[in-house]
């Protein structure tokens, strides 16, 4: 219970700190209550994982969706005639990050190959974790958009490929979770995740709005919680030598 109304506490304040009205509080929270409330999604609100130096997870995520919130407004206002779904921006928002394993110093997350490293595989775990956990998320025709969006939502970064026999299935730390997963969805992530492949990563955009504003969003979000050099290097590193000296 003492966590739980800490991490309303620490919600309240990212509401706050973005000067949202009451009215947009409401629907906001309206929206992000079924993800916020289930217990993975609370584990990342904790220190346990640290995800931009010593931010939690859960706060950058939160964020990242306040920030979506804020920019869907703003292209909604200005084209009433904008194909566009704010419900499904602020899902993948909500969903962009969900990986399995802390990812700074932590050796269990490690890799053997560079391009199976965090940066790029944690997109296709975050889309494995946020189907099998809100499966009901994920029975419509919005599927391909916020699976899309996942996917893709570090470009022009690149993200590992999917394919279900190849041998980077061993560096997932999720790969048992998959059998979770219903055929269609598993084809949804198969064909967004090897779009414009080269060799094992697709280098490619979201195909839809909702997925690009939320990568604009997450990188806004990023670059003013990225305070020093140690946290720059650690995205490739996976070492964070200032949580080390700090720890």
């Amino acid at each position: 219970m003492a966590i739980e109304n800490e991490n309303k506490r620490k919600l309240e304040n990212i509401l706050n700190k973005y000067k949202l009205s009451l009215e947009e509080k409401e629907e906001l929270i309206n929206m992000i209550r079924t993800i916020y409330i289930h217990d993975e999604f609370q584990r990342r609100m904790t220190s346990e994982f640290k995800h931009h130096g010593e931010i939690t997870l859960g706060t950058h995520i939160l964020e990242d969706t306040v920030v979506t919130y804020l920019l869907s407004k703003k292209h909604l206002n200005k084209s009433k005639t904008f194909n566009y779904s704010m419900d499904s921006a602020v899902k993948i928002a909500m969903l962009h990050d969900l990986y399995t394993l802390p990812w700074q110093n932590n050796p269990d997350a490690g890799t053997r190959d560079f391009f199976n490293g965090h940066g790029f595989r944690h997109p296709i775990e975050s889309v494995i974790n946020a189907i099998a956990w809100y499966p009901e998320l994920f029975n419509d025709e919005n599927s391909k958009i916020i699976i899309d969006g996942i996917v893709h939502h570090m470009f022009p970064l690149p993200v590992i490929a999917f394919e279900i026999d190849t041998n980077n299935k061993n560096e997932l730390k999720n790969f048992e979770l998959v059998n979770r997963l219903s055929e269609e969805n598993i084809q949804l992530l198969i064909e967004s995740s090897n779009r414009n492949r080269i060799g094992l990563i697709s280098f490619s955009r979201s195909l839809y709005p909702e997925g690009r504003i939320v990568s604009l969003a997450d990188k806004t979000v990023s670059i003013n919680q990225i305070k020093n050099w140690d946290s720059v290097a650690a995205l490739v590193t996976g070492h964070n030598k200032t949580l080390l000296r700090k720890k």
